[in-house]
């Protein structure tokens, strides 16, 4: 190798030892704390949280740089059984999302345990063969016995890894975990620049950061049939950014009900997301929201492409 040749595994931003990289997957139930848990690795919001369960609904990847190593987080949507296309979608991203991977992440709510879909993804991951880590969240509101309980049942069914215990609300064990990884992930080059915290394009995340603020505000009353898409983005000389949002229902009572009363609820949505996307992006933000009827959106292939699935033909 001559002076001015370079072995890329070799280059690191502190000079100290070989880079290492690689992609981990983040699978578990709805709500067991996925997209809480990467934005906690990753040191920023990369991923939309809401006590709706599956809300994410395609991979979201969230880059970490920890040691002299890339971790490239994939926050898959919740394993469950599917009931439209929209859910069988959602579940087939999550299990391909998985079998790309370099490591898994399964990530469990210690409260709930293995009930309900845990317990059958827990059986799916046989068929997986990647290195596998087990992640206990919630640890701080159960008791350590049934913690190594749950531990040891888990274990009985897949071998895995390595076992931790964390609070992603917190970051309890979330060093552990980082440390881990940056030493398990094969040696290599990183895949992004050093200061890019996601691949998700900016006027997605802005459609997610207002489905986000959807949820927040009407989860108990509007369902899952309502998507968001960023239609115009403008950069003004001023130095701010216009942006139109259109958020699509499939009945016009859905959409009396985004609207809100004298419009209260979509400017409550409008304010929230202009307010967070102003800071993500240090500039003044011009939001415009509309809400349209589309009826069956949940079966027009175009807005799965938009959101990042493939569409499923049967």
């Amino acid at each position: 190798m001559t002076e001015e040749q370079t072995n890329p595994a070799e280059d690191s931003t502190n000079g100290v030892g070989p880079t290492h990289s690689g992609f981990v997957a983040l699978i578990g139930a709805t709500n067991a704390g996925k997209s809480t848990l990467v934005n906690r690795l990753v040191g920023a919001k990369v991923s939309i949280v809401s006590h709706k369960v599956q809300t994410t609904r395609a991979i979201v990847r969230g880059i970490a740089i920890h040691n002299n190593a890339q971790i490239v987080f994939m926050d898959t949507p919740g394993i469950f059984k599917p009931r439209r296309r929209l859910d069988r979608a959602m579940v087939t991203t999550a299990w391909g999302g998985a079998k790309d991977a370099d490591f898994i992440m399964f990530l469990i709510d210690s409260e709930r345990g293995l009930k309900g879909d845990a317990e059958k993804i827990l059986e799916g991951l046989k068929e997986v063969h990647q290195p596998k880590i087990l992640v206990l969240n919630k640890v701080d509101r159960v008791n350590p016995e049934d913690l190594l309980k749950l531990t040891a049942a888990v274990n009985e069914v897949v071998s895995f890894e390595r076992t931790f215990m964390v609070s992603a609300l917190t970051g309890s064990g979330c060093d552990d975990v980082m440390d881990y990884l940056a030493a398990a992930l094969p040696e290599g080059p990183w895949y992004y620049p050093e200061d890019q915290i996601s691949d998700l394009p900016m006027r997605q995340l802005a459609a997610e950061i207002t489905r986000e603020k959807l949820f927040l505000r009407l989860h108990q009353e509007l369902p899952y049939s309502s998507h968001v898409e960023t239609e115009n983005w403008e950069e003004r000389k001023d130095g701010s950014v216009r942006i139109e949002q259109v958020i699509y229902v499939e009945r016009d009572s859905q959409k009396k009900i985004a609207l809100g009363k004298n419009g209260d609820a979509i400017k409550a949505i409008s304010m929230a997301s202009r307010k967070e996307l102003s800071e993500i992006l240090e500039q003044p933000v011009h939001l415009f929201l509309f809400v349209k009827v589309r009826e069956n959106w949940g079966d027009d292939p175009a807005r799965f492409r938009e959101m990042g699935l493939d569409f499923p033909t049967s």
